[in-house]
């Protein structure tokens, strides 16, 4: 029970798309990511993801539309829907998703898949 600075935390990551375990909590991961640029199209078969931005501007798509989210900002995926992330400027988002989910989903790529479990 100790308590953690989002702001530190950020500033040990140093690469995008590769997320850092924070905490975890009920067999659910907190992970922290930046972001910049285009993600891979994926779906998580068994997993529903939460996207909160801390800092910047980011995009989730879907094939039908669009959903815009600015610092502050929530949406989540729900299970087997199609999605890829974006982000024009680098952003700093907060991810809430069952323990060991893989980033990138169905998809496996040599560029964007991090492992599982690495903390800050």
């Amino acid at each position: 029970m100790t308590k953690a600075s989002l702001p530190e935390k950020f500033a040990l990551i140093h690469e995008h798309w590769r997320p850092k375990v924070v905490a975890e909590l009920n067999g659910q991961e907190v992970k922290l990511a930046k972001i910049a640029g285009v993600f891979p199209w994926h779906h998580h078969e068994h997993e529903d993801e939460l996207f909160l931005v801390w800092r910047g501007q980011m995009v989730i798509e879907f094939r039908d539309r669009r959903v815009v989210l600015e610092a502050g900002e929530f949406c989540v995926v729900p299970h087997g829907i199609e999605h890829r992330t974006m982000a024009e400027a680098e952003a700093e988002v907060l991810l809430f998703e069952p323990a060991a989910t893989r980033n990138t989903g169905n998809v496996a790529d040599e560029t964007f898949t991090a492992p599982n479990g690495v903390s800050v």
